[in-house]
């Protein structure tokens, strides 16, 4: 697929991905949305990918919905009795479920803002880096709307509390604020130094055994205070356990061992971060179809 609003690439074992509407500030239109949808399928399919990271580009992560296209959908003709705002919004949705599914460890690298949507997007990142000056915000309420796809998400991430500190107030918070809130995971001083903190964090993922880590990822995906079953949870752990042992885990304890890395470790430079977001070209890349 030839991305139209995002820059994809997918080396190192990892798919980088970079919303890349800069004229709008990355803002959600239709088709970004679809695009997402498109990459986020391609990743869950590939067993090989070991991370996914979004961030965005001309240094601001995401302004949230298209605010330019409010308008249109109010004017759309309902197809078969579908309401086509009810679709749309809903769209924004199954692309927040796919991305909270995916197996795969994923980042979310903020800077500029993380706005209504693009704050949403954050949420369902398993770790949040963010510079200092980042501002974070659900901004829907200011018009008069609600983060509704958004907000299940803003929830499992920071808490009832904070979601409805944010969501009531229309609050803008820094990304010092954000960490303290629990939306933020660790901070950067600029844009320059949150390459290093993604290569850094980037690199304790591929320190990690890949399969190790999917399995994890499922393993946390159960909700363990509304599973009737305690014993059932544990016991799908202990299965887990004993696959990783047979598998990466042999090699895992043999690098240990002998005081050396495993085998899947992998490094990563400041300089590798920012020309895989396309900071240092203005070319644009795609990940096969």
């Amino acid at each position: 697929m030839n991305y139209q609003h995002l820059l994809v690439q997918h080396t190192h074992d990892i798919f980088w991905i970079t919303l890349h509407q800069p004229e709008t500030r990355n803002a959600l239109s239709p088709d970004m949305v679809a695009e997402l949808a498109h990459v986020f399928i391609q990743a869950a399919q590939n067993d090989a990918v070991r991370a996914l990271v979004l961030r965005g580009s001309a240094g601001f992560f995401c302004a949230g919905g298209n605010v330019g296209n409010f308008q249109s959908r109010l004017q759309a003709n309902a197809e078969e009795g579908e309401d086509p705002v009810v679709s749309r919004n809903r769209a924004f949705g199954h692309v927040l479920q796919a991305l909270t599914a995916l197996p795969m460890p994923v980042l979310a690298v903020v800077e500029g803002a993380a706005m209504g949507g693009g704050m949403g997007l954050a949420c369902c990142a398993d770790i949040v880096l963010a510079t200092d000056d980042a501002r974070f915000a659900l901004s829907e309420t200011g018009l008069g709307l609600i983060p509704a796809q958004i907000a299940p998400f803003v929830q499992a991430r920071v808490g009832r509390r904070v979601a409805l500190r944010l969501g009531l107030s229309g609050e803008r918070v820094s990304g010092t604020l954000a960490q303290q809130l629990g939306l933020v995971d660790a901070l950067a001083a600029d844009s320059t130094a949150l390459d290093a903190l993604q290569a850094q964090w980037l690199n304790r993922i591929l320190g990690c055994g890949p399969q190790a880590n999917r399995s994890l990822k499922a393993l946390l995906s159960r909700d363990v205070t509304g599973d009737p079953s305690l014993g059932a949870w544990l016991d799908d752990a202990a299965q887990r356990f004993a696959q990783c042992m047979r598998s990466e885990g042999a090699e895992g304890i043999a690098a240990f061992r002998e005081r050396r890395a495993p085998s899947w470790s992998t490094t990563l430079q400041a300089a590798d971060v920012a020309r895989l977001h396309g900071r240092d070209t203005a070319s644009s890349s795609s990940a096969p179809a």
